[in-house]
């Protein structure tokens, strides 16, 4: 018997979702001898280890308490741009006039509609992460809470599961402060916030990371008014500053009302709104809103697993302790994903999931290495931020001297033609060379547009070698064409333009 979460609202599309990530008639599987993997948590990192062990022959068991599918497919990645593709939608009709576009007066945003459709394509997204398919591809799926008996044994209920090597996947949760009063109040999380049926009329979003961000754009575009607390000094403080103002110009155009530096001191309800109390440079504010969305963070879920009792270190903010392999302290389990990762991130957790197949299926083979990746990122605000590799605070912190270029978005055509001048292409390479050590793109789409760095810096590719790679035009990609010229005239020095000179005059 297994305890079915629960998920509103119960329309046909969520009632299709937990039919497929955690059907209320699943019978568990009787365990017959010992698996070669038992992995616990059914995440990304989870599901692409069990898939992918699997695959290769191995005996796994994937254990999961509440949705296959994880943070990303129920609360995170697919429903967040849902909701931000149908504000985006949105926020196009809105500004159409400078495009020559007259929308008849009157039009409105039908949210509950919006809010619908990101239901049903997430129900129909489910369908690849289903209990049922990965039964079919051979993995023994089991509902219900797992822990650790000893180290060799996973207790599911009142089944025993015996393995060789185990795999911890249980990612992460929303982290909520310790605010006065927060706890008797009612709130959102990342977790709820998708439930919303009906638009509120005033947010207030407690948090100015990417989650915080992404979420308080898309819901001001979608209607609501929103206001934005921060406790440290800027927002996306993690970004490049540059890219970072960009975004928050960004916000403030559509109507956001941001504070950084806030320190919120208590939350009480008065009447039907909530009023967050906060002090900003010392000065005490006050802030109503209909609904309260709080991103603060991400915190591993690590309790109730046993970990104590199999000598796995871990810790409550930070999760369980790995080594580069990925193992733990315990030689016989691993771990991937949110619950021992620091980048948070779907594609980090993928990523992380291979690693863990090759370690544990195949200990006879050359160790693969978390810090051997090359792992971009993307907040998905307007315009998105992507970055990979070295910021300049990386290179700073870590002693290593940079040449930066820097080409700014409003000089791309295409860029100027579609509107979208409000970004820019950063790209730092090792000091007196052009060979790649991060960068950061600022622009419409540059989630698309990252995996040309990813990919020059995974194979080694010298920025120079982008000036000699054909763009079709005009395309907004044409940037790293830019960012590569600027590097080889940089490289031209004026000694080699005058005996290039002497070379074309002599030839008259």
């Amino acid at each position: 018997m297994h305890e079915v979460p629960d998920l509103q609202p119960r329309d046909v599309y969520n009632q299709t979702l937990l039919d497929n990530v955690h059907p209320a008639d699943w019978v568990n599987p009787t365990p017959e001898g010992r698996y070669n993997l038992v992995v616990i948590g059914a995440g990304t990192a989870g599901l692409i280890a069990a898939i992918g062990a699997a695959g290769l022959g191995a005996k796994v068991a994937l254990i999961e308490r509440d949705f296959l599918g994880g943070d990303c497919l129920n609360h995170g990645c697919v429903p967040s741009k849902g909701v931000i593709g149908a504000a985006r939608v949105a926020h196009t009709i809105r500004t159409s006039a400078a495009f020559g576009m007259r929308v008849p007066d009157g039009w409105e945003i039908d949210f509950g509609a919006a809010m619908e459709r990101m239901r049903r394509i997430r129900s129909e997204i489910s369908a690849h992460d289903s209990a049922r398919r990965f039964q079919d591809l051979g993995v023994d799926v089991y509902l219900g809470s797992a822990r650790f008996v000893d180290d060799s044994h996973v207790s599911v209920g009142d089944v025993s599961l015996e393995f060789t090597k185990a795999v911890i996947a249980t990612g992460a949760r929303a982290y909520v402060p310790d605010i006065p009063g927060l706890s008797e109040v009612d709130y959102f999380t990342n977790e709820t916030i998708f439930s919303l049926t009906e638009r509120p009329a005033r947010m207030a979003v407690l948090g100015g990371g990417p989650i915080g961000c992404e979420l308080a754009q898309a819901f001001q575009r979608l209607g609501s008014q929103v206001t934005l607390l921060q406790s440290a000094p800027e927002v996306l403080h993690r970004e490049d500053p540059d890219a970072a103002a960009i975004v928050r110009k960004s916000l403030l155009k559509d109507g956001v009302v941001a504070h950084a530096g806030v320190t919120v001191t208590g939350v009480a309800q008065r009447g039907d709104a909530l009023c967050l109390h906060a002090t900003i440079d010392g000065v005490t504010h006050e802030f109503e809103a209909d609904v309260l969305l709080v991103s603060t963070g991400r915190t591993p879920n690590v309790s109730d697993l046993g970990l104590e009792d199999v000598d796995v270190t871990f810790n409550t903010r930070e999760g369980v302790q790995v080594d580069d392999t990925l193992r733990t302290t315990n030689p016989r389990i691993y771990a991937c994903g949110d619950v021992c990762q620091s980048l948070k991130f779907t594609h980090a957790a993928d990523a992380a999931a291979r690693i863990v197949i090759r370690n544990t299926l195949f200990p006879f083979l050359p160790k693969s290495r978390f810090s051997q990746l090359v792992i971009p990122w993307v907040t998905y605000t307007a315009p998105e931020i992507a970055h990979v590799g070295l910021s300049e605070h990386d290179a700073q912190a870590q002693g290593i001297a940079i040449d930066t270029i820097t080409i700014p978005l409003a000089e791309n055509d295409r860029a100027q033609l579609e509107g979208d001048t409000e970004g820019l292409l950063k790209i730092h390479v090792a000091k007196g060379s052009d060979r790649i050590l991060g960068g950061t793109l600022v622009s419409a789409h540059a989630g698309e547009s990252i995996g040309a760095l990813t990919l020059a810096i995974t194979q080694k590719i010298k920025l120079g070698k982008f000036s000699g790679v054909i763009h079709p035009y005009p395309t907004q990609a044409e940037v790293f064409k830019r960012a590569g010229d600027a590097m080889m005239r940089e490289r031209f020095k004026p000694w080699i333009a005058r005996l290039f000179a002497w070379i074309i005059a002599w030839q008259r």
